[in-house]
């Protein structure tokens, strides 16, 4: 133990940022005035720490090992010093041996069955929608804002990447729009009060089936907006849509089912629709989720089942099932800056949370559930600032029939 307390003290040394330590045998190291502590009952934490296991040692918070007193601002700015390496080259590297690639395409294949799919998005969209309340927008928009103006409040910012994933679309009144994977309803409501079209979304949550179809109903949205708790997979392409929208969705695919997936929306599409595609990708071309134990811990308490892809694999795939891509954009920093108003709005009301998922969840469980997301709002929010992972909007076509634009002034609010 005494080799590990050496290791550990020398990592601290060499830290930019000042951290106190008090270990299983009340050992303290580092200033007691240090503006992070970290308090260990478990010498396997300790360990992670000194390895830079930062994932681990996040599920060790979870699991009660390790107790954290400080703003999390300051633990993920320890944090991103703490990791040895690029978490995202680091993993890449051991995916791109031969036999990893292969057990990586069968574990997909498993894992993305109609029925695993739905019990994992009900796994995380489903532990409460009051919880997911305290945190979000009032609009529930569960997906990267976009801040057009750097003085924007966080719904304003939401409010601004539905209405640019709208002009980016260029829908019309009266046109059919599909948005798959559709959240609490945000992007259809959106889309129906202000431009016009006949919106229908599918989500596999049953939380946010009911919720969204209770808001169609107060906002007498009938015959404007549906809701349908639907696989993605099971929607009839008899009728095809003119524009699609996938928000925050093909994260759930999984990468063996990509080209499928994109084939099917392409299908979906009229000749000459347009797909927008928004969602996390990969920091590395070879990379499916972070290293450091960090993409573990997200199996494990956040999105089982969840898979990355590197940016230019998604376009390979759109163009394996029928789709142009004709513009793509990055948002990661906006997504850094939404995931810490998240983090900041969850932890000005630790206490509330705790009562609104005990109401829901057994003690223990809601304990879990409010650290996990501590750790995995404020540790993404890092992992977007470092780079380790992207947010691509993709906007992609379906034939040469669109009337696409020659320059992207029309995306832009005027």
């Amino acid at each position: 133990m005494q080799r590990l307390v050496q290791l550990v003290q020398q990592r601290l040394d060499n830290l930019p940022v000042a951290c106190s330590l008090v270990l299983p045998d009340s050992q303290r190291l580092g200033s007691s005035n240090a503006p992070i502590t970290l308090k260990f009952s478990d010498w396997r934490s300790i360990a992670h720490l000194s390895a830079g296991l930062i994932g681990r040692l996040a599920q060790d918070y979870v699991q009660s090992k390790v107790q954290v007193e400080g703003r999390l601002r300051d633990l993920m700015a320890l944090a991103s010093h703490i990791v040895q390496g690029n978490p995202a080259h680091d993993n890449a590297r051991r995916s791109a041996l031969g036999w990893t690639a292969l057990w990586r395409r069968a574990r997909s294949l498993a894992l993305h069955t109609p029925a695993r799919d739905a019990a994992q998005i009900q796994f995380h969209y489903d532990v409460s929608d009051d919880f997911y309340a305290l945190w979000l927008d009032p609009k529930r928009v569960y997906s990267c804002a976009y801040f057009e103006r750097s003085e924007l409040s966080l719904a304003q910012a939401q409010q601004a990447k539905l209405d640019l994933i709208c002009r980016k679309l260029m829908l019309q009144p009266g046109e059919r729009l599909l948005d798959v994977g559709a959240g609490w309803g945000a992007l259809l409501v959106w889309a129906a009060q202000h431009y016009g079209v006949q919106a229908t979304g599918i989500t596999l949550s049953k939380n946010q089936y009911a919720y969204v179809n209770g808001l169609i109903a107060d906002q007498g949205l009938q015959g404007k907006v549906q809701m349908h708790l639907r696989d993605y997979r099971d929607l009839d392409e008899a009728e095809p849509f003119d524009k699609i929208a996938s928000v925050g969705m093909f994260e759930h695919v999984g990468a063996a089912h990509m080209t499928d997936y994109f084939a099917k929306l392409s299908r979906l599409l009229v000749p000459g629709g347009l797909v927008l595609n928004h969602g996390i990708t990969a920091g590395s071309p070879r990379s499916s989720q972070l290293g450091a134990g960090m993409g573990d811990f997200i199996e494990r308490y956040i999105f089982p089942g969840g898979e990355l892809l590197h940016a230019s694999a998604v376009l390979e795939h759109m163009a394996d099932g029928g789709l142009e891509a004709v513009d793509v954009e990055n948002l990661r920093p906006h997504y850094a800056r939404t995931l810490w108003a998240w983090s900041d709005a969850l932890e000005a009301q630790l206490p509330r949370a705790q009562q609104v998922l005990a109401t829901s969840l057994d003690a223990q469980r809601a304990q879990e559930v409010l650290r996990a997301y501590r750790m995995y709002l404020a540790g993404s929010a890092m992992s977007f600032e470092q780079g380790w992972i992207s947010l691509h909007q993709m906007l992609a076509t379906q034939g040469a029939a669109t009337r696409y634009p020659f320059n992207r002034s029309y995306m832009y609010s005027p």
